[in-house]
């Protein structure tokens, strides 16, 4: 069926009613990836406060966050694909910086994991909500774009908030991080619900279903669709490197390179930060520019980027001198988020209409489920095995498994893009 629409109006997008909805949703985004990651900054002093292992560490930072997001994350999108979005999105980012505030009331482990299990819960009414919204205000021809910009949210989020919450943390504790971080959250969820109007589905494609597809429809959609199995795969291999060095990153900047809290929020702020969010934008024009020609490279430029991350993480890891730890550090920030954008319009590119955001939510579901749930504690497992034998540095080995998992994601995208015109043409054909 036909929605009526133009090929040119349907390219549409930069117009300034969109550049608001995308805008206020990077916002939001950025506060998503900051209430996420801000306990990876703040763990080297909640492991003084509270005197708990590496091991449990692990398991608050990743499995209690990931379960919870994973447990509603498809309820949610399935909620998406058919309810106002804006109104999901509004509710979840209001209930999830609640949580952040209460994160930094937690006083003991045992608190801490429950706040981080129900702020997984409300971030995961973010992501796909978000994506579905931004693929129905921004044609074809406009959205990969417009999605790779997105997927700078948590390069600038480090770039921007990092080094003001690190200084924070660094005057008057890690607690009162958490304190900034979420309060600002509830207000401009308030102000998001009453700006932003839900954007009408399909109205940038060629096409648009009106009936609903069941659960059950769309998962024997998703398993029928090469493309998008081994898309999921590689976004989970890169999420559990992408966790893992969340999580633990400044961790080992403290322990192997002896940084204090703002020294580390600097690091990882405006240098990964800054250099993430130029590589997302880079790689995502050359991307747009090449895949008007051949689709697939898309993919086979998101593998070659996490194939050359693995090196560089390793060079990050185990190199002494200043100048090559901050090269491995760098370049790999520049490679290590490019697949983001690409990998998540693909994700779309492959699905109908109605299933775009369940579609996400299951990408997004799998890869924080194992990938949040096994990087962060395989690195704290590894940490507590290997202190025995080298002490505070045993988590240069113990993070050594992300850059092999970023190289094997690599493989999996290249996979991806060999079935994916074929998938893309096969979504269309069952508009």
């Amino acid at each position: 069926m036909t929605d009526g629409v133009g090929t040119a109006a349907r390219d549409k997008g930069w117009e300034p009613a969109s550049i608001y909805v995308l805008g206020f949703l990077y916002v939001i985004a950025t506060f998503n990836y900051l209430d996420r990651l801000l306990l990876g900054l703040a763990l080297p002093s909640i492991k003084q406060d509270m005197q708990v292992s590496d091991t449990a560490l692990g398991l608050v930072t990743g499995f209690a966050f990931s379960l919870s997001y994973s447990l509603l994350g498809a309820p949610i999108a399935w909620a998406a694909d058919r309810f106002n979005r804006r109104n999901i999105i509004a509710a979840g980012f209001a209930f999830w910086s609640t949580m952040t505030v209460l994160t930094g009331m937690a006083a003991t482990i045992w608190q801490l994991a429950l706040a981080r299990f129900l702020m997984g819960a409300g971030e995961s009414t973010g992501m796909a909500p978000s994506t579905s919204m931004i693929s129905d205000v921004f044609g074809p021809q406009r959205r990969q774009m417009a999605m790779s910009f997105f997927g700078t949210a948590g390069v600038v989020s480090s770039l921007t908030f990092f080094p003001i919450v690190g200084a924070i943390g660094q005057t008057y504790g890690w607690r009162t991080m958490f304190f900034v971080a979420g309060v600002p959250g509830v207000l401009l969820a308030l102000i998001f619900r009453l700006s932003v109007r839900e954007p009408v589905r399909g109205a940038r494609d060629a096409t648009i279903e009106q009936a609903s597809p069941t659960l059950s429809e769309t998962a024997r959609f998703l398993i029928g669709s090469r493309s998008f199995i081994f898309l999921t795969l590689g976004a989970t291999f890169i999420g559990a490197a992408l966790f893992a060095d969340a999580a633990w990153a400044a961790t080992f900047l403290h322990r192997v390179h002896g940084m204090d809290i703002r020294e580390t929020a600097f690091v990882i702020g405006p240098i990964r930060g800054g250099v993430g969010a130029i590589g997302i934008l880079l790689i995502g024009i050359l991307i747009d520019r090449l895949s008007r020609r051949d689709i697939r490279m898309r993919a086979r430029i998101s593998a070659i980027a996490c194939i050359i991350t693995g090196p560089f993480e390793v060079l990050f890891l185990l190199a002494d001198p200043t100048w090559a730890w901050m090269l491995g550090w760098v370049v790999s920030g520049f490679f290590i988020l490019a697949y983001w954008g690409p990998v998540f319009t693909m994700g779309i590119s492959v699905v109908r209409v109605p299933m775009r955001a369940l579609a996400t939510a299951i990408m997004l579901i799998v890869s924080t489920l194992a990938g949040q749930f096994i990087g962060p504690l395989v690195v704290g497992a590894l940490n507590d095995a290997l202190a025995p034998h080298y002490g505070e540095l045993a988590i240069r080995y113990s993070m050594l498994p992300g850059a092999v998992s970023a190289v094997i994601a690599g493989i999996c995208f290249w996979l991806a893009g060999e079935s994916l015109e074929a998938d893309t043409a096969r979504a269309n054909a069952a508009a």
